[in-house]
């Protein structure tokens, strides 16, 4: 690689992160707007997705149907606000919908709803689900002879709780769908509390090795790590991938990284769905993110 390319290797990551960090500050507040959703995973997410969807994927957003997409799907469909604002970044549609987050009749509800917003791929919710209509999709895809694309699928850790994961592995290492890319979003935690002491999965690593596939293992907040994962599982053609990424729940606020209360608090009615920061705590949280937490001065601060 040449130094000029390296630069701009350099300078693309550059501006990916800082996407990615005004993903985060539209999250906290389409959330803190909506009163409810998922803060934690959401933020935590915003690495892998931005880089995703302004890298990664072939997609295009003036024709969503597009027949040579590559298609993402979040099985983790509580953390679709994130997808929501990269997807409004991308231009699917006007960032100033992001505010209708959970409101009634917004085409952006609690879970993504394929039918009424263009570009998303799946209705998810029930969680476990995602991995079996990737298989299925990426099995189509071989019969149409449509090598050249691909179906990434991200998954809660919590949610591998769930049992048809694992038979949806089985069947994708089966008929060796390589063209699967999973994302495990290794955060560690889940609505009751951190995912090994509710229901322990490590070895993860060796338990997807076990089930036929082919695992790399990154640092799920550095865009650049995604990319060269995303490559490099291209590049593999004998076994479905999985990308085991290490995230930081509520990644970039100090007050909600690694604390598992900030995926979700359905305590009572009024809590259902998740925990939105209330407005001082999202005031909190946005300083720290357009400061870069204290990075960058401000003379307004």
């Amino acid at each position: 690689m040449s130094s000029n390319n390296f630069t701009d290797k350099k300078l693309a990551i550059e501006k990916l992160e800082l996407i990615a960090n005004d993903v985060r500050q539209d999250i906290i507040k389409s959330l803190e707007n909506a009163g409810s959703g998922h803060s934690a995973g959401s933020l935590g997410l915003a690495d892998i997705v931005t880089a995703l969807y302004f890298d990664i994927l072939k997609h295009d957003p003036n024709n969503p149907t597009w027949d040579e997409r590559d298609i993402f799907m979040l099985s983790n469909g509580h953390c679709v606000p994130v997808q929501y604002v990269v997807m409004a970044y991308a231009g699917y549609f006007p960032k100033k919908e992001l505010m209708t987050l959970r409101k009634f009749k917004s085409r952006l509800q609690g879970h993504p709803e394929r039918l009424v917003l263009p570009g998303l791929e799946t209705t998810s919710g029930p969680l476990g689900s995602g991995l079996g209509q990737a298989a299925g999709m990426a099995l189509t895809m071989r019969m149409n002879k449509d090598s050249h694309r691909w179906v990434y699928v991200i998954m809660g850790d919590g949610e591998l709780d769930e049992g048809n994961n694992w038979e949806s592995a089985l069947f994708t290492a089966k008929y060796k769908l390589h063209n699967v890319i999973g994302i495990v979003d290794r955060n560690n935690i889940q609505i009751d509390g951190t995912t090994e002491h509710v229901m322990p999965l490590e070895d993860l690593r060796a338990k997807w090795e076990a089930f036929g596939w082919h695992v790399i293992e990154i640092d799920g907040n550095d865009i650049e790590a995604v990319i060269d994962a995303c490559a490099m599982a291209r590049a593999i053609v004998e076994k479905p991938i999985v990308i085991i990424a290490h995230t930081v729940p509520g990644k970039g606020v100090d007050f909600m990284e690694y604390d598992y209360h900030w995926h979700g608090m359905p305590v009572g009615l009024a809590d259902v769905g998740g925990a939105p920061p209330k407005n001082d705590q999202a005031m909190v949280a946005l300083k720290e993110l357009r400061t870069l937490r204290g990075r960058i001065k401000n003379e307004h601060e």
